[in-house]
Order: C-alpha cells, then sequence, then structure tokens
C-alpha cells in the first residue's frame, strides 16, 4: 500500500499532514516576512492535486470556521462596543463603506471584463482575505447543485486573489503612508489613554518639592493632568504606606511612580525631583509578586469591585495580558490567565495569591459548557435565513451567527455564575487550530479543480485582484483620515486584511495601535464581507 492509499483511507493523517507540512514552510521568511499559517491553503492545494480522491469532511470545515470565529467575537466583543459608545456609528459606517466600495470596484471589473459570478465573488472574498466569506459561497454553490465549474472558478480566484490581498494592502498603505507624512508619536500620545498600548511600563521615584501638588487627593491630581500613570509606595517620614485615591502628599514624602517612560518623566518634573534610589528596591515591608488569576469568580469583574486595599492592605499595580502590558485601573476587567502584578504586605502576599488562585493550570482550563452552549446558540443562529429583497434571501451561517453571538457574551464576560470569555492562551489557540482546519479543508478538496481550472485568464484575475487591492486601501485610507478625521494608524489597521498586513504595519509606527483598529473593525467587517460576497454572487448569476 502506497502512503497515497494510507492518506486516501486515513482523514485524519491527511488532515494533520497537510497541517504540519504548511504551518513548516508558513515560518519561512522572506525579506524578513513570513506567510504564516495560510500555507497551509496552498499546500492542501497540492494534496488535492496530487490525488483527486482526497477528501476532508465539511464537518471539519464548520468546527473550523465556528470555532475561529466564535473565539474572535468572544475577544473582540468588549472593545467592539466600547468603540460604538466611544464614536457612535463612525467605526461601523465606515466599515460599511470601506467594504460597500469595494464591492462596487468588484461589480464595475464584472462589466467590464465578463467574469462569471462565482469569479467575481472569489476575487472579492480573495482580495479581502476573508475565507469565512469565501466558504460561505461555497457551501451554498456545493449544496444547492451550482455545479462543479462554478466551484472551481470561485476556488481559483479566491486562492489567485488571496495573496494579492496581502501584497496590495500593504502597498496601498505605504503608498499613502508617504503622501501625508503621518506623526505616529503625536497619534500614539493622543490614543494612549483609549487603549492598552503602554508594553514598555516603568517606575521612577520622585521627592515631592512642589507646593501646589501638596494636600490634594491624588485622584484629583491625575484629573488636571492627561498622564496613564499610577502611585505606588509613599514614604512619609519613616513611615512606608500605600498610596490610594484619597492620598495626599506633603513636601518631602517620597513618592513612587508607575508608567510610561515619556508620562513618568513629566509627572516627575510636576512633581518634584527625581530620586537616585527607588523605594521599590526597599521590601522589608512590602513586596511584589506576579500571580495568575485562575479563580474563575474573579474573572469578568473589575479591579475595584475587588476591594483589594481593604481586604488585604495591597494593591494591583499592572497586569500582563497576553505580550501586553497595562496599569491597572479601578474600572479594568479582569480575565483568566492575566498575570497581575501585586503590591502589598510581606505577609499578605500568599493570601492574595490564595484569593486570585495563582495556578498557570487551572487558568487555562476552559468552561466547557459555556463554551459549547455559546456556540451551539450562534450556529442555530447561522440557519436563520435573512429576507433582503423578493425571493432573495442570505444566511450569516456558521461564521456569522457564532460571531453576533460571541461579540455579545464577550462584552457580557459572564452571566451570574455562568464565565463566557476565554483565558488569553486558550483564545489563541483554539483560533489557530480553526482557521488551519478550515484551509486544511478547503484546499484539499479543491486541489484538483484549482490546478485544472488554471489558464490564460488567470492572469487576468491576477490584473484585476492587484488593482482592486491596491486602489482600495489607498482611496478608503484617504477617506478615513481627510474625510472621516480617523487617526492614520488605527486606519492602517482597519484596512489591513490579514495578521501579516498587521505585523508589517505595527512595525512600522512602533506601536500596536493598528492592532486596535483591526481588532474594531474585524467583527463587523467578517459579517458584512460574508453577506456581501453571497449578495455577489446571487445578484451577478
Amino acid at each position: 500500500m502506497s502512503l497515497s492509499d494510507i492518506l486516501e483511507a486515513n482523514e485524519a493523517l491527511l488532515l494533520f499532514l497537510v497541517i504540519s507540512i504548511g504551518v513548516l514552510l508558513g515560518r519561512f521568511k522572506i525579506r524578513e516576512k513570513s506567510l504564516g499559517v495560510p500555507v497551509v491553503l496552498f499546500v492542501g492545494l497540492a494534496f488535492g492535486h496530487l490525488n483527486p480522491n482526497f477528501e476532508i469532511s465539511e464537518i471539519i470545515l464548520v468546527l473550523g470556521l465556528s470555532i475561529f470565529i466564535y473565539s474572535v467575537g468572544l475577544n473582540s466583543g468588549q472593545i467592539f462596543f466600547q468603540s460604538y459608545k466611544r464614536n457612535g456609528m463612525r467605526d461601523i459606517v465606515f466599515s460599511f463603506a470601506m467594504i460597500g466600495l469595494t464591492a462596487l470596484a468588484a461589480v464595475l471589473a464584472w462589466y467590464l471584463l465578463g467574469f462569471d459570478a462565482a469569479t467575481i465573488s472569489g476575487i472579492f472574498a480573495g482580495i479581502s482575505t476573508n475565507t469565512p466569506a469565501f466558504a460561505s459561497v461555497l457551501d451554498y454553490i456545493q449544496n444547492n447543485n451550482g455545479g462543479s465549474e462554478a466551484s472551481s472558478n470561485l476556488v481559483v480566484a479566491y486562492t489567485l486573489a488571496y495573496p494579492i490581498g496581502i501584497i496590495g494592502s500593504i502597498f496601498g498603505i505605504l503608498i499613502m503612508d508617504r503622501i501625508f507624512k503621518v506623526d505616529y508619536n503625536a497619534e500614539y500620545k493622543s490614543l494612549r489613554k483609549e487603549f492598552p498600548l503602554d508594553n514598555n511600563l516603568t517606575s521612577e521615584g520622585v521627592i515631592i518639592t512642589n507646593e501646589a501638588v501638596t494636600s490634594i487627593p491624588t485622584l484629583d491630581l491625575l484629573k488636571k493632568r492627561d498622564w496613564n500613570i499610577k502611585f505606588g509606595r509613599v514614604k512619609k517620614g519613616d513611615e512606608l504606606i500605600l498610596a490610594n485615591w484619597s492620598t495626599t502628599f506633603s513636601i518631602g514624602d517620597k513618592v513612587m511612580v508607575l508608567g510610561s517612560k515619556e508620562d513618568i518623566n513629566e509627572a516627575v518634573n510636576w512633581l518634584g525631583e527625581k530620586m537616585e534610589d527607588k523605594l521599590s528596591y526597599d521590601r522589608s515591608s512590602y513586596d511584589v509578586r506576579r500571580i495568575f488569576l485562575s479563580n474563575p469568580k474573579l474573572a469578568g469583574r473589575t479591579i475595584a469591585s475587588l476591594n483589594i486595599p481593604e481586604k488585604f492592605n495591597g494593591t494591583i499595580s499592572r497586569i500582563r495580558r497576553g505580550d501586553n502590558d497595562m496599569l491597572a485601573h479601578g474600572n479594568t476587567i479582569l480575565e483568566l490567565g492575566d498575570r497581575i502584578r501585586v503590591l502589598a504586605k510581606r505577609d499578605e502576599l500568599q493570601k492574595i495569591a490564595d484569593y486570585f488562585g495563582d495556578s498557570y493550570q487551572e487558568s487555562s482550563r476552559v468552561n466547557w459548557f459555556s463554551f459549547g452552549f455559546g456556540l451551539a446558540i450562534g450556529l442555530l443562529l447561522g440557519t436563520l435565513s435573512i429576507p433582503l429583497w423578493g425571493d432573495l434571501t442570505v444566511k450569516i451561517g456558521y461564521a456569522g451567527g457564532p460571531l453576533i453571538v460571541g461579540l455579545i457574551l464577550g462584552s457580557l464576560k459572564r452571566t451570574g455564575p455562568v464565565l463566557w470569555t476565554l483565558p488569553y492562551s486558550t483564545s489563541v489557540v483554539l483560533q489557530q487550530l480553526g482557521v488551519m482546519f478550515l484551509l486544511a479543508y478547503i484546499g484539499v478538496n479543491n486541489g484538483a479543480l484549482f490546478f485544472e481550472s488554471l489558464n490564460v485568464s488567470s492572469l487576468t484575475i491576477l490584473g484585476v485582484s492587484i488593482l482592486l487591492s491596491v486602489l482600495s486601501a489607498a482611496v478608503l485610507l484617504a477617506i478615513g483620515y481627510k474625510l472621516v478625521k480617523i487617526p492614520f494608524s488605527l486606519l492602517m489597521g482597519m484596512v489591513s486584511n490579514q495578521p501579516s498586513v498587521i505585523e508589517f504595519v505595527n512595525e512600522k509606527v512602533n506601536s500596536k495601535l493598528p492592532q486596535m483598529g483591526f481588532a474594531l473593525i474585524l467583527p463587523i467587517a467578517i459579517i458584512v464581507k460574508i453577506i456581501v460576497t453571497q449578495i455577489l454572487y446571487f445578484v451577478l448569476s
């Protein structure tokens, strides 16, 4: 029995072999950039071409897509609804306009060049790098006798347009960056209080010498200044205490200040003089400890609601979530897996650790009841047909349904004793697993059709994809920055259609503002693109 026969008879072996080879090849860098997980799609196409009998069950597609999308919704729910409260309909209307303009350009290409509906739908989904949108149309074609030719044209167009969508977005961003010459440092400074951007937190000691800051509670002091800082230890004579919102300073007090280097320098210059020795080196009374939040009863709650100063005579100074360090404020909502930096009396630290759980193993556990129940509601919602006009209806499918439910539950965090959100590390794993299942299924099951359908017209598809992706990115950046007045750093994330583009622009601006813009637009963009791609196919076919 040959290896091909073994793979044909063993679907699980085929699935994970395609994934492993794709991930391995995706790590190779070209000019310091790697394509990453999307290479799984191209490896799957190669396997499907080598043996047309290779096939992966549709349940892998459903699982991969729904798990990936639901996890994204849970992660993005809070920031999505906060954006709506802060900016009203601005971001939502802009995302609709962004997708609508690209769709109109695709229709124009269809009219001028005579593409069929499946091809132009594949191009639109490809330059958007929106696999859920592509999968929704492919599912419709396969389940409604759309024919093998339509499936083939859709797959060819999507696969050719996908990498062009990544490259085109980068070129569009570079063009507009050169034209506008944006001051990214100024944008960072103006937005740092709205988003958790201070990854390089540090601390300094200051001796209070400014009479104007004495006898004023720290809460009122911070309201007067646009600083994202936090006060820690305070030494008044021989007494060492922890600062709280009602603490007042006196001349000669020694105070520890935590925050970004820029904010700390401004605070020190205003408060008094920089200390040579930090109070943090004196741990005879107070000490610090990093503690894992693994107690599910505390996840989804604000720091203020825990009353740590009253319960333990301690304070939470900062939180590390994933790769992000952020200052801990009263309205900060805790999540499972957070690494909390606690400052407290030495004999209180173990009590605080027991209170938060401090178990890495427990912090990574998933509440499978809440995850499964929420995902089931999303899949049920995805089965409903949405009437548009006449006989035309669309389904948001097993991508849109889980996303909507995930956004709602992610914003709620918890309902009574039920915690809806996932530990950060678990969410990352589920998203990676979901998208790899999805790409492997699409590649293997459509590999034979893809290579059979390659012809001279493929060059036209490539040309149209380049034109649409570069122009749409450039035009949308210009409209968003000049007309809608969205900061350019956020805009670059909004028009970025793939994580590799986000990595590129993050490095360019030296902050994670583009990543925040990506998170703001991703949920609504996925849903709208799923619907618009289906409408394109229905109307043009």
